[in-house]
């Protein structure tokens, strides 16, 4: 069932945003604008899918694990894999004020979760929130729209608007639509079956393998944007797409939850702390327009083997190992200290 999902999920985003982007583009919407918006948000729209199936059933943990996972899944695990097959340098100025609008809402996140829950109303300020990015990305993208079709090589508004083509286009939509709603009941059903089997929360579900499948798109994307020298494009991908768990998919689950999403104790005090960790760790390309180099790579990608071995391991204790303050700041501070060597090697080679 999780496989089954998984293949859906993928597929189901993969039509619906060529499908959307055809409309769009038929509709004469700027190149631009559709892959800061239709684009961002398909390579989303697994973990929403997966969010309000599971908010739905009841499955509460399995959407802030899913959301923060795939968080720091995308920062560590995609740009660090990304880095690693080319050095990512980022030089749009729209990407480098995306990146402090990520860290930020990962930080308002683990606020609004320290009260042990995710109420509705502060699903509809996660909601608002995010239509005020969209605004601000349309406009800012309208202004950087030249630099960034040289930089990214985005699609040229050249769409036929012929009838089969448009039916085309709209069966596209249609069709991602409904793999992904399947593909979310049958993903979730096989993730709480599977919490169940082993004895483990939905959250460590939630944070392990529903995280990682659900930025597999990402993943994907980031990787041969990467290997075809679309930095911009690699980088961009994994922000935005970590603005839009927050504020769209964790936002839009509590909103239509029937009840607040719970926020656990240990998500609140580990798994949050280290996703806004994450978050910093891009702060020297905002800060510096250097690159995220090879090593800085191997890093990401080692401290993620790490958080998941911890995940595991504290999963598989009996009882349950409960993360400390300790244990956080053991996590947090390597973290930290690696962005204040990336900015310290970033200035020195300038």
């Amino acid at each position: 069932m999780i496989l089954g999902g998984f293949i859906a999920l993928i597929g189901g985003g993969e039509l619906l945003v060529r499908g959307a982007t055809s409309l769009a583009l038929a509709a004469r919407v700027s190149p631009l604008v559709i892959g800061l918006t239709v684009v961002a948000f398909g390579t989303s729209a697994p973990e929403l899918g997966v969010s309000i199936q599971s908010c739905a059933t009841g499955a509460t943990e399995l959407a802030i694990g899913n959301a923060v996972g795939s968080n720091i899944s995308n920062v560590l695990l995609v740009l660090g894999a990304s880095a690693i097959a080319a050095p990512l340098a980022v030089h749009s100025r729209l990407f480098k004020l995306d990146i402090p609008v990520m860290v930020a809402t990962a930080a308002v996140l683990w606020l609004m979760g320290a009260d042990g829950q995710l109420s509705r109303m502060e699903g509809v300020v996660l909601v608002a929130a995010m239509i005020a990015y969209f605004f601000w990305t349309v406009r800012t993208g309208r202004k950087e729209q030249k630099q960034l079709e040289s930089e990214l090589g985005v699609l040229p508004n050249t769409a036929s608007t012929k009838p089969t083509d448009l039916a085309i286009a709209a069966a596209q939509v249609l069709i991602g639509l409904a793999l992904l709603v399947g593909g979310a009941n049958y993903l979730v059903e096989g993730c709480v079956q599977l919490a169940a089997y082993f004895g483990v929360s939905e959250l460590v579900i939630g944070l392990t393998v529903t995280a990682i499948g659900t930025s597999l798109p990402e993943l994907v994307t980031s990787f041969m944007a990467a290997l075809r020298g679309q930095r911009d494009l690699a980088v961009g991908n994994v922000v935005g797409s970590n603005i839009l768990n927050i504020v769209c998919v964790l936002g839009i689950s509590a909103v239509v939850a029937p009840n607040s999403i719970g926020v656990t104790p240990d998500a609140k005090l580990f798994h949050m702390p280290v996703m806004l960790a994450v978050s910093v760790c891009c702060l020297p390309v905002f800060l510096t327009g250097s690159e995220i180099a090879r090593w800085e790579g191997f890093a990401m990608l080692g401290y993620y083997i790490a958080y998941l071995a911890y995940v595991s391991y504290s999963a598989s204790t009996t009882p349950v190992a409960v993360p400390t303050v300790t244990t956080t700041i053991l996590f947090v501070l390597p973290l930290i200290a690696l962005t204040f060597v990336s900015l310290f090697a970033a200035k020195r080679s300038r």
